[in-house]
């Protein structure tokens, strides 16, 4: 492991302004309904959640759509000459965004855009889709492969994911009786998923040390399709939140009109590179967990009577999950996330 680094890094010093993207967003939500002219009423939620809903015609499930990306996580992969493992990352960050509004994967297509293309780059990416969307159960109908010389450099290229699933309408989640006492659950990650790499990539020191810390950065996003989809069907959950960018304030997207009381697990309990991650980073609890999911890629908002069936189908289903903490009342209008360790406490407001 190496040692601090000289300086302290945080997301904005890495190249990464959040409060820039949030203004994005809401210009872009405001944009997007102007195209709502035609279709506007079958638009049951777009912009800003995890994945839109469309609804068609009388009973029909909703069609539910969403997309992402790898982002800088691509560097490692273009500095170890390892391709397949982005491809999973890349059919994760979307097909787990679909199970957050209760929707079961059904199909999955790829962009693909490179200088100059490699066919045997390419195809080991394509695998780690193939092998993604194998894993989540859904199905790659297609994608398109843009081949643009001059605009990367040699031997890199960059790649979007877009899912569709459907969920019935009486399944969307999150459901609007998310209350005060409910659990709060975790789900383990299998590492920093695809989010934060631009920070995480300045602190990997250069040598062997560096190539170790790289690879077990590169460990692709858990899909949790197999084990979410068993509790939503049954009715058990009340919300998910996929904790991606801006790390646990996402858990207000399930609802921001209550508040969450969060301790995390031991470091002893979660993949080495979080502990890496503490000893390198000199960044408070407050700036990691709004940074990195810190062990728990995904959070489970239920009702307190249904604790030990989804821990019990969780441990069925092969995951490591926790008892996180529970659900509060807020304490004036702005919903606060409380996220304590072994060493300290930080609320992050909403």
């Amino acid at each position: 492991m190496s040692n601090l680094v000289s300086e302290k890094i945080d997301y904005l010093k890495a190249g990464v302004n959040r409060d820039e993207a949030d203004r994005l967003v809401g210009r872009i939500e405001k944009l997007a309904k102007r195209t709502h002219v035609r279709l506007g009423t079958r638009v049951k939620s777009t912009v800003g959640g995890y994945a839109a809903l469309f609804s068609q015609s009388g009973s029909a499930p909703l069609i539910a759509a969403t997309t992402d990306g790898v982002g800088t996580k691509l560097k490692l992969a273009f500095r170890l000459n390892v391709h397949h493992t982005v491809g999973i990352d890349l059919v994760a960050m979307s097909v787990n965004d679909l199970l957050c509004v209760g929707a079961q994967p059904l199909f999955f297509l790829d962009y693909f855009a490179t200088g100059k293309l490699d066919s045997e780059q390419a195809a080991s990416v394509i695998e780690g889709i193939v092998e993604g969307c194998s894993q989540a159960g859904c199905v790659l109908v297609g994608g398109e492969t843009a081949e643009m010389p001059d605009f990367y450099q040699s031997g890199e290229y960059d790649l979007a994911g877009f899912a569709v699933g459907q969920v019935s309408k009486n399944a969307v989640l999150p459901k609007k009786q998310v209350l005060p006492g409910d659990v709060i659950i975790g789900i383990g990650s299998s590492g920093f998923h695809s989010n934060g790499y631009s920070l995480l990539r300045k602190w990997i020191p250069e040598g062997e040390s560096g190539e170790s810390i790289a690879r077990k950065l590169l460990t692709p996003t858990k899909i949790y399709v197999d084990s979410c989809m068993p509790l939503i069907k049954r009715d058990w959950v009340n919300g998910l939140a996929h904790i991606t960018g801006s790390g646990f304030l996402n858990v207000p997207r399930i609802s921001s009109k209550v508040s969450y009381q969060i301790r995390l697990p031991k470091l002893s309990e979660l993949p080495s590179v979080f502990k890496w991650v503490k000893q390198v980073s000199q960044l408070s609890l407050g700036e990691l967990a709004q940074t990195f999911n810190m062990g728990i890629g995904m959070v489970i908002v239920a009702d307190k009577k249904n604790e030990k069936k989804i821990l019990a189908q969780l441990a069925k289903s092969g995951e490591k999950a926790w008892v996180l903490g529970k659900v509060v009342s807020s304490r004036s209008k702005v919903c606060e996330v409380t996220v304590a360790n072994e060493d300290e406490e930080v609320t992050l407001k909403y």
